[in-house]
């Protein structure tokens, strides 16, 4: 017979339990929203190659870029709430763009204007 954790523990260690739960599921969402946004960003450049893109494709990958860039700052503070304070392994393992890397922080609401 199974014994749930929730039923011998403290009413604190309960917590702390629900709270590691929900930390690691909001790290698996970040990760999964960083790897779509990059997939579109690289799905984008297949299709728009760089030196014969018209200045309206030129302004999409420009969002697609800022929208990576955040992806990319959620994840990475979510990993240091989470105790994970190294993001090298983040930008080799999803392969992350110099150019997203350099970017990375919070969308501002003018994020359709030109940097």
């Amino acid at each position: 017979m199974s014994l749930d954790f929730r039923f011998h523990r403290t009413p604190i260690d309960v917590l702390a339990y629900e709270l590691a739960e929900e930390k690691a599921s909001a790290l698996g969402r970040m990760g999964r929203a960083l790897e779509q946004v990059l997939a579109k960003l690289r799905e984008f450049d297949a299709a728009h190659p760089r030196g014969e893109a018209p200045a309206s494709a030129q302004q999409a990958r420009r969002i697609l870029v800022r929208e990576a860039g955040h992806a990319l700052w959620m994840f990475v503070v979510q990993r240091e709430a989470c105790g994970m304070r190294d993001s090298r392994a983040i930008m080799r393992t999803y392969n992350v763009p110099g150019e997203v890397q350099h970017c990375m922080g919070p969308m501002l609401a003018t994020s359709t204007a030109s940097p």
